[in-house]
């Protein structure tokens, strides 16, 4: 008789050829490699130790094994951003569940494709509250596009090729599958599916008809772009479009990537800490075209910039998945548009010859250079203390190269980045929409495992930094030689500001008695150096870049700075 461990080296079938017997761990990674599969994130468990046994004889799949299942669905999840293609987790059942669920949700808000597997009790002790039991239906069921669990190991191959279909078409997102033990150990002889294929809506001629009748009745039109699914291309047909009609553009909340910041039609970023005059601009405007984002409650600055249901400006919303038409605004345009399709009907546009606003959008470029420059720490009034993050991100932004990829997590130490840096390319921010809390390094490892040649940069607070620390070590170990910039102000920035709103002078639970962050990454097996002054950035910098290892670089800021333009006593 033939033992299991034989049997999970046997080839997977092809079309046409009678399937072998497998265990449906092997089936399952068989099915992983044929839709393209080539990392998976974990933190082992023995519920899924049979998965673990097919990937040995797996060398085309990468396994990166990290040191917590938070920062496991966060590497994967940044890795669906950057590839467009799912990102892939395995956690083991109830606790590894509970931690990865970080993930799912920001896969969930940032429409970004992952699938979670997750391991599962047995069949045959589900109902008993066995050791780690979850319903995993019931949990993640309002999280997910989809949920469900594989009870039969022959159904495998289609359970795994519709995750990736849902995963990637339409408005991508992720999914979950729950995985029985006894379902992964188990034999069986199926066949494997064909290769998935994403769905994708496209726009009508009749649609792009309506569209340039709208644009072209517009007196101060404001395109407002976001979204997931950005590809260079895109980017390219979307450029063209807007350099054609000369139009100004905003980018949605953490999606600044999408649209060259340094082009004469950049007006800004509809982010927490906007520009008073961008956010006027919204106001004002006639008609906004807004094109693969959901008009978010950040964007719209809670919904006041556009009111809903309906707008006073008329809105042309583009999207992706027809039940995000009409589900906050009414638009006057809805066209349901994936971001490929809907940026190739934009370019196709015939432009009129001498658009009407071209003064409108050259206002639109000077209010944004003016709100981007850097200016000194507040005159001769106050000094100072610690490092400028002003200066820092002045040089960052005139040496690092046009396709860095910079990454960060949530805290007021990111209006800098968000403010003062210049996005070139798509793909190029790795930020969690929902504001999720120490995501900026995990991030930054999977970035780097995809592209090694690039240059990628962390930017994290000292409590954001302090959520999955030990993933230095996980760099470290795959060789990812991210940086990191941490801004260390010994407090939860963003908390302490509103609670010095609220309750002024009445500091309760928002300080940070933080570790020796030097020694702390050194004994990961980083290179890592203190800085306390801006002056002393550059050189720290080119230091980390060249070390060889993965970098952090401790920046010691002002507690008092909460943000470029306010003091917390303000």
């Amino acid at each position: 008789m033939t033992s299991q461990s034989a049997l999970s080296l046997a080839p997977s079938s092809e079309p046409g050829q009678t399937p072998v017997q497998r265990t449906g761990g092997r089936v399952l990674v068989d099915a992983l490699r044929l839709h393209g599969a080539d990392r998976i994130y974990c933190v082992p468990g023995e519920s899924f130790l049979d998965v673990l046994d097919a990937l040995h004889d797996q060398p085309a799949i990468d396994l990166v094994v990290c040191k917590h299942e938070g920062a496991a669905a966060n590497m994967a999840e940044a890795d669906g951003k950057l590839t467009g293609r799912p990102g892939i987790c395995f956690v083991t059942r109830g606790p590894g569940a509970t931690h990865a669920s970080i993930g799912v949700h920001i896969a969930a808000q940032d429409s970004t494709p992952m699938i979670l597997f997750v391991g599962q009790i047995a069949r045959q002790h589900m109902g008993r509250e066995a050791f780690q039991e979850v319903d995993y239906v019931a949990m993640f069921g309002g999280m997910a596009k989809w949920v469900a669990q594989i009870d039969d190991p022959a159904r495998i191959p289609e359970l795994v090729a519709r995750a990736f279909q849902c995963a990637t078409s339409g408005r991508p997102g992720p999914v979950v599958l729950a995985l029985p033990e006894d379902v992964l150990d188990g034999l069986c002889e199926c066949a494997d599916a064909a290769p998935y294929r994403p769905v994708m809506a496209a726009p009508s001629q009749e649609d792009a008809q309506a569209l340039r009748a709208a644009l072209a009745g517009a007196e101060r039109p404001l395109v407002i772009a976001g979204g997931a699914g950005w590809t260079a291309e895109a980017a390219e047909d979307f450029a063209a479009f807007i350099k054609a009609w000369d139009l100004p553009v905003a980018c949605a909340f953490r999606r600044q990537d999408v649209f060259d910041n340094r082009d004469e039609h950049y007006a800004g970023h509809l982010s927490l800490g906007v520009n008073p005059r961008l956010a006027q601009r919204v106001r004002d405007a006639d008609l906004i075209l807004a094109f693969g984002t959901r008009l978010g409650d950040i964007a719209t600055d809670g919904y006041q910039l556009l009111e809903p249901p309906r707008p006073r400006q008329r809105l042309v919303h583009v999207h992706a998945d027809s039940a995000e038409l009409g589900r906050v605004y009414q638009a006057e345009l809805a066209i349901q548009a994936g971001i490929v399709p809907g940026t190739r009907m934009l370019a196709g546009l015939a432009a009129p010859e001498s658009p009407r606003w071209a003064q409108w959008t050259r206002a639109a470029r000077a209010d944004h250079v003016a709100f981007a420059t850097p200016v000194a720490p507040h005159g001769q009034m106050r000094q100072l203390r610690g490092v400028d993050l002003c200066q820092v991100m002045q040089h960052l932004d005139q040496t690092l190269p046009d396709d860095t990829i910079l990454s960060n997590g949530a805290g007021n130490y990111t209006v800098w980045l968000h403010r003062f840096y210049a996005y070139r390319q798509p793909r190029t921010e790795l930020a969690p929409t929902c504001g999720a809390m120490g995501y900026g390094l995990p991030a930054a490892i999977a970035a780097k495992l995809r592209d090694p040649e690039r240059t990628v940069v962390c930017f994290a607070g000292d409590g954001c930094f302090l959520m999955y620390p030990q993933e230095l070590a996980t760099a470290a170990e795959a060789g990812a030689n991210v940086i990191v910039v941490l801004v260390n102000n010994g407090m939860y920035g963003t908390i302490r500001m509103h609670q010095e709103k609220r309750y002024p002078g009445r500091v309760s639970g928002t300080g940070i008695r933080n570790p020796d962050f030097v020694a702390m990454a050194r004994a990961c097996g980083a290179w890592a150096e203190r800085v306390e002054h801006a002056d002393a950035f550059a050189g720290a910098f080119e230091r980390a870049r060249a070390a060889g290892t993965p970098a952090l670089i401790e920046l010691v800021t002002d507690p008092r700075q909460i943000t470029p333009a306010m003091w917390v006593d303000q």
